[in-house]
Order: structure tokens, then C-alpha cells, then sequence
């Protein structure tokens, strides 16, 4: 592998890191949170929901960027809002907790839409690879902020808003690396025809769509409030973070994993319903036997997950045949997906309120679960693309 490639790939990867520490890492310290700003429980999930609804939002500037600069400019940008947001949401009082939380979100949805047209882009014969190894970072970065925060936060003594300001240091590292791709000369297809019109008749989009939207939903509904759920069963604050982070790191291993696998198959129906299966099998446990044997149903709930998020990845870069059409797929079933999937945190935080527990809200997460692995069933058959 020439310099020039290593950079690429390092560059790819880490910028893959920086797509949920901003988010990931809010979960571990939330109690904390809410204490110090006096947020109600539903006021503590709304960080996660306007953080979610954000990435649905804004995802839709994605294409209209990356027509204007490329995506790899667009990339940096995002990078460098990253770190802007992390750092402004550990001043002081609620109204820039949710603008920090929302500048990085914005920057979080752009990067989402743009990654896989990105690996469409630079590496078009290794789709499969590249997806599993995006995905892994992912999951990576998510794992690796649930579980530092609170460590890092007893040993530095910086207390939450120190801590959480701190992930602006990856996002930094990683815009140093992506900076000569940026510097390059940029695919910008100003006057080519434009790919949405297609995506949006073809009636598959919409299958992928509710695909991303009901495996998110149920995902974001994990990072928000998994945490909170243990804390309240009598699981210490650092265990009940590294069991987050557990599931995060499984997510990790069947994120490589999975998309090899299933991209040699002209259908990924199997991969997409087994995956849904074990997810609602993580939910039953941490519904029925929480603290008996934790550590397996972060397992179950990490491989679902993480094979989950990576098909829905997987099957938007293989569908179309162009980066063009593919950052617009993207675009369509990330924005909207990511709306669907902010209900998630919001909706099981009014549900503990009014069932002063978290069994009615997990019974209602089987319920999306089922609905998952059905539009799973739809979205993993063959499709084509004009």
C-alpha cells in the first residue's frame, strides 16, 4: 500500500470515529446532566432526540454540498463543525447544551449521507470491505466514548463539561488526515443529471428508508437510555457505561463481519431478519432479567445492532450504480430515517414517566422491532436503479 493510500484509508476511518462519540458520549454522564442544568428525564432524552432529529433534518444538504465542493471537502467541513459543536455545548446553561448538541449533529448528518458515496468513490471494487470496516468505526468510536467519559471525567476531574469537550480532539485529528484528499481535485458533477428524481419513484427506497429509520430508532433508544436503565436496577455508574460499551464493541465485530458475507449475495433478506431477531432477543433480556446475566444480552444486542446498521449501509452502496446516485439514496434514507428514528429517545423517556418504569417502553420496543424486520424483509431482496 503506496503513503498516498495509507493516508486515505486512516483518514476514512478516523473521520468513521467521529460519527457518535458526540452522541455516545452523553449517555455514560446524563444523570450528571440532568442534575446539573435540572433537566427532567424526558428533558435528558431530548439531547439524544434533538441530536437524532438533527441527523434526519439536515442530511439533505449532504448532496447539495457535495454538488458544489465534492464530497471529500464536504467531509472536512463536517469534521470541523464537529468540533465547534463538542466544545460550545460544555459552556454554561441548557440553551447551548442543545446548540452544541445540534451544531455537532448537523455536521454528524452530512458526514452520514456522504460516507457512502465516499467508499462508492475511493474504493469501488472494495464496497463490501469498506462498508464493514465504516461501520466497525462506527460502532468503534460509540464503544470507545461510552466507556472513556466517566474514567476520564473521575481521573482529570474536569467534571462533564470538560470531558465531553474533549471529543473535539479526535474530530481535529481527523480533518488534519482528510485534508490532502480535500486539497485534491474534486469530482463535482455540477451539470449532470440529477439522481434524486429517480430514488424518490423507486419504490425500494422507501423499503430502505423504514429500514434505517426502525433499526435507528431502536439503537438510539439503547445509547440514550441503557445506562439509566441499569443505573435504576443498581448497576454502578462506570459498569452500567461499560456495558453500553460492550455492546458497542460487539457491534464492532459484526460490523466486519456481516456486509463480506451478505455483499456476495444478490439478496440480504436472511442477514437483515436474523439480525432483527437477535436485537428483539437483547431487548426481551434487558426487559426480563436485566442484571442476572447482562453481559449476554449486550452480546445478542451488539451483534443485532451492529449487523443492523451495517446491511442498511451495505444495501444503499450496492443498490444504485454511481456515488452520485448512491450519496442521494443515502440522503433520502438517512433524513428521513434519522426523523423517525428521533422519536425513539423522547418517546421512552414520556413512557418511564407515565409507567414509572421501563417495562412498558421496552414491550413498545419489541413492537418496532417486529416492524423492522418486516421493512428488513422488503429493503434486502434485489433492486435495481435507473
Amino acid at each position: 500500500m503506496s503513503l498516498r493510500s495509507a493516508v486515505l484509508v486512516a483518514g476514512f476511518v478516523l473521520a468513521a470515529l467521529n460519527l457518535r462519540p458526540a452522541i455516545a458520549g452523553v449517555s455514560p454522564l446524563l444523570d450528571e446532566i440532568m442534575n446539573d442544568v435540572r433537566l427532567s428525564p424526558a428533558g435528558g432524552g431530548a439531547i439524544t432526540t434533538v441530536m437524532v432529529l438533527c441527523l434526519g433534518v439536515f442530511g439533505p444538504l449532504a448532496p447539495l454540498l457535495a454538488r458544489r465542493v465534492g464530497l471529500d471537502r464536504t467531509l472536512l467541513a463536517g469534521l470541523l463543525v464537529i468540533a465547534c459543536g463538542v466544545a460550545l455545548r460544555g459552556l454554561d446553561g441548557a440553551p447551548v447544551l442543545y446548540l452544541g448538541s445540534a451544531l455537532a449533529a448537523t455536521a454528524i448528518a452530512v458526514m452520514n449521507v456522504c460516507m457512502p458515496g465516499i467508499v462508492k468513490q475511493h474504493f469501488p471494487s472494495r464496497i463490501n470491505l469498506m462498508t464493514g470496516v465504516y461501520v466497525a468505526a462506527v460502532a468503534g468510536g460509540a464503544a470507545a466514548a461510552s466507556a472513556a467519559v466517566v474514567p476520564v471525567e473521575h481521573v482529570t476531574g474536569f467534571g462533564w463539561r470538560g470531558v465531553t469537550g474533549l471529543l473535539a480532539v479526535p474530530a481535529l485529528l481527523a480533518a488534519l488526515l482528510w485534508l490532502p484528499q480535500a486539497l485534491g481535485r474534486q469530482d463535482v458533477p455540477r451539470n449532470g443529471p440529477r439522481p434524486f428524481g429517480t430514488v424518490l419513484r423507486t419504490r425500494v427506497t422507501w423499503y430502505i428508508t423504514a429500514l434505517m429509520g426502525l433499526q435507528s430508532l431502536t439503537f438510539y433508544v439503547v445509547l440514550a437510555w441503557l445506562p439509566t436503565i441499569f443505573l435504576e436496577r443498581g448497576v454502578p455508574a462506570d459498569q452500567a457505561g461499560y456495558l453500553l460499551s460492550l455492546t458497542n464493541l460487539v457491534q464492532v465485530a459484526a460490523s466486519l463481519a456481516v456486509p463480506v458475507l451478505a455483499g456476495r449475495r444478490a439478496s440480504q433478506v436472511p442477514y437483515v431478519v436474523g439480525a432483527g431477531l437477535l436485537t428483539a432477543l437483547g431487548y426481551l433480556g434487558v426487559l426480563l432479567a436485566p442484571t442476572t446475566v447482562p453481559w449476554v444480552w449486550m452480546v445478542v444486542l451488539g451483534v443485532g445492532q451492529g449487523a443492523s446498521f451495517a446491511l442498511v449501509l451495505l444495501i444503499i452502496a450496492l443498490r444504485p450504480a454511481d456515488p452520485a446516485t448512491v450519496t442521494a439514496l443515502s440522503a433520502v434514507a438517512q433524513s428521513a430515517g434519522y426523523v423517525i428514528a428521533a422519536l425513539g429517545p423522547l418517546l421512552f423517556g414520556f413512557l418511564r414517566e407515565l409507567s414509572g418504569g421501563w417495562s412498558v417502553p421496552l414491550v413498545v420496543g419489541l413492537g418496532v422491532l417486529a416492524l423492522q424486520i418486516l421493512a428488513g424483509w422488503l429493503a434486502g431482496r434485489p433492486a435495481t436503479f435507473g
